[in-house]
């Protein structure tokens, strides 16, 4: 694919170079121009993560990213894609988004996406999964939950590995050593093995729980009770696939309640998942 290196929209000349850190603050003016809650922290986390370009003007701003995980040789999957307000419908999008396309060839790429950005999406030929939801609010009480669950230990990792493996269809080790690195962790055992996990770590506003791996929604209450018990009047997140059920009316009876979705698309067929626990919970959009 054959992928302009400079390209001119909207008056504005604009050069495609790869994501550094040193782009960082740039990056979080572009992202809080859109409303998206990510700190300059958050934006770290997902460069030491992935691989991004960036569409810079002649004086150095940033008016555009897109990047892309490895989840392994086979998956790879596409977030933080960003442009800036007075270039949306202009192509720039469309530009970034060919280039992580060329750079993917060969993997299952997944991704979320925004409303604003679907019509891009499906015209490159991603197709509809599933729709994700963004929960977030303020934890205003603690409803009952299952105490069933206990704090993650430094033995608990390699099974936590596997869980999500599992969970994901494909391995993530970079992205769980990332976030075992900076989380909190509840796991539930049952008989000698770890049947689910949940992660809890500083982000945007506040407080984000993912991923959340677990058998059954009692189980998936028990991991995020005792966060959200610790955290009462702050800012929480949780992206999840569930659309009601116990789960959900749990987050919302706590202050954590619907605020945006999103649509999981996939370009090519993507891994299955295998076992008992499912994903309830998402690491952020654009991990998965």
């Amino acid at each position: 694919m054959d992928i302009a290196e400079t390209i001119d929209i909207a008056g504005y000349e604009l050069s495609l170079e790869p994501m550094t850190v040193e782009d960082i603050p740039r990056l979080h003016e572009l992202s809080v121009a859109v409303s998206w809650p990510h700190r300059a922290d958050d934006w770290a986390m997902v460069i030491g993560l992935g691989h991004g370009w960036v569409a810079r003007d002649q004086i150095g701003r940033v008016f555009g990213s897109a990047m892309w995980f490895p989840f392994s040789d086979s998956v790879a999957s596409i977030g933080m894609v960003i442009t800036s307000p007075r270039l949306q419908e202009n192509g720039a999008g469309g530009w970034l988004m060919r280039r992580v396309l060329a750079e993917t060839q060969g993997r299952a790429r997944v991704l979320n996406a925004t409303k604003e950005a679907f019509r891009l999406y499906v015209s490159l030929g991603f197709k509809t999964l599933a729709a994700v939801h963004q929960m977030n609010g303020v934890v205003t009480s603690v409803p009952e939950f299952p105490a069933t669950a206990r704090t993650m230990r430094d033995a608990d990792r390699a099974a936590v590995l596997r869980l999500d493996t599992d969970a994901m269809g494909v391995a993530r080790p970079e992205v769980m050593a990332a976030l075992l690195a900076v989380s909190q962790g509840m796991v539930i055992e049952r008989d000698g093995q770890i049947v689910g996990f949940a992660l809890l770590r500083q982000f945007g506003r506040g407080w984000v729980i993912g991923p959340i791996v677990a058998e059954s929604e009692a189980d998936a209450m028990a991991l995020c009770g005792p966060f959200i018990a610790a955290h009462q009047g702050q800012f929480m997140r949780v992206d999840t696939r569930e659309t009601d059920g116990p789960f959900r009316d749990f987050l919302t009876a706590a202050g954590i309640e619907a605020y945006d979705t999103v649509q999981r698309m996939s370009l090519e067929p993507l891994p299955e998942p295998v076992g008992p626990a499912r994903t309830f919970g998402l690491v952020n959009q654009a991990l998965g």
